[in-house]
This record gives C-alpha cells, structure tokens and sequence, in this order.
C-alpha cells in the first residue's frame, strides 16, 4: 500500500499549537499518529508532502523526524513551505534516520512505482505574484523536471508529491500539470491548503492525471490510501 499526508506541523516544544486554527486541529498529532498505527503495514510507503515541522533548525526538527521515524512503513519526505529546517541532502542522511527518506532533485522506487517531486510555489495568478516568486516558480518547476528525469527505466506508476496545489486560484492547472503530463505522471498528491483554503482543491483526473488533495485537516488527518 502507498498512503499519504501532508502538514504534520508536528511540534516537540509545544509552542505552536494548532488549535489555534480552530478546534479540527485539537489533539491533530495524536489523530495522525492512532490512524498511521492502524492502517500502515512495515512493508506500506508514506508519502509526506511538506510542512513536517515548525522547528527552524534540523537539530531540532530530528525530534520530531524521529517520531516518524518510529512510525511503521517508509516514509518520503519533500519540502514544504514551512520547514525552515530543510537542509542539503548530505546533513539530512547524517541524521541516521532508518526509514526516511528525502527528496529533491532525485526520485525513488518502490514496487517498480516511481516517486518524484518538489516543494511547488504559490500560483502565478496570487495577488502580488513579482519577479521573485517567478524565480522560485520556475525554479522549483526545474527541480520538478530533475526529479521526473532522472530514472530512466519503465516504470509501472509514476506519482508526484507537490507541497504547493499546482493549479492557480482560478482552479486551472498550471506549469507543473504541464511538466506531468510531458512525463505521463499517473498520480501527484499534494497539500498545503487549510480551513478556507480548502475551496482551492482540485481532486479527481486531470490531463490523464489523477489528483489527491492530501492536507491533514482535508482528510480530516486520517491518512489517505494513494495506491
């Protein structure tokens, strides 16, 4: 089985609780965590689409990848918007983590299903869009083709972790719908839409793409059955 989530927001200091955005978000790591145990086997992959941790330095956030890294299955790891702890790929293997893995600029296989992606950015229809948010959309939009590159064997899936949504506000797809499709993604999941923002998923198939909207408070944080 592949599951997955996005926007743990775990949080070892306790200083950021989440309820503050609402009583959904009361007790959300226990919530995550009791799902995770119940539905996710040794031999099951975990897909995590950004927003791990609120920690800002990866000596931090280990406390709460090691609680992920007890959890059952593997688990992929891209960037999201606020994991300030994101660090080179050299630093986060010197970790030692068991059974987690990162990605950016690379990819990964498992069961002859291929894992790609990237952070993503905010669409270029948002109000205030300038010249550097073009720089890191175009930028994030070449660590996607990177990852998508980069095996070159058949593969029997293809699947895309995105943190951003890759549509603009208007629902319409964007640049990276298009990257997908010039690689034949079967699926992407992605995540970072929360309460109102809700309103902004797009779900279902797309360009011959299937897309799954995985925040944890979309999926009310029971992880979501991708394969």
């Amino acid at each position: 089985m592949i599951y997955g989530i996005g926007d743990l927001h775990l949080d070892y200091s306790k200083e950021k609780p989440m309820d503050i955005f609402g009583d959904k978000w009361i007790n959300h790591e226990d919530k995550i965590f009791n799902s995770w145990k119940v539905l996710v086997k040794e031999k099951d992959l975990v897909l995590l689409p950004g927003d791990i941790s609120w920690a800002l330095q990866l000596e931090e956030a280990y406390y709460d990848l090691e609680r992920i890294d007890q959890l059952p299955g593997t688990k992929i790891i891209t960037k999201g918007n606020h994991d300030y702890w994101w660090s080179g790929q050299k630093k986060m293997r010197e970790l030692d983590l068991k059974t987690i893995k990162f990605l950016q600029n690379n990819s990964y296989i498992y069961d002859d299903i291929g894992i790609f992606g990237s952070r993503g950015w905010t669409p270029e229809d948002v109000e205030g869009f300038d010249n550097h948010d073009n720089k890191i959309f175009n930028r994030e939009l070449h660590r996607l083709e990177l990852s998508l590159s980069s095996i070159k064997k058949e593969l029997d899936k293809k699947i895309v972790m995105l943190h951003y949504p890759p549509f603009n506000l208007d629902l319409t797809p964007n640049g990276f719908v298009d990257l997908m499709e010039e690689y034949n993604v079967d699926i992407c999941i992605y995540g970072h839409l929360h309460a109102e923002g809700h309103r902004f998923a797009v779900e279902g198939e797309l360009q011959g793409i299937q897309f799954y909207c995985v925040s944890s408070d979309y999926i009310d944080f029971k992880l979501k059955r991708i394969i």
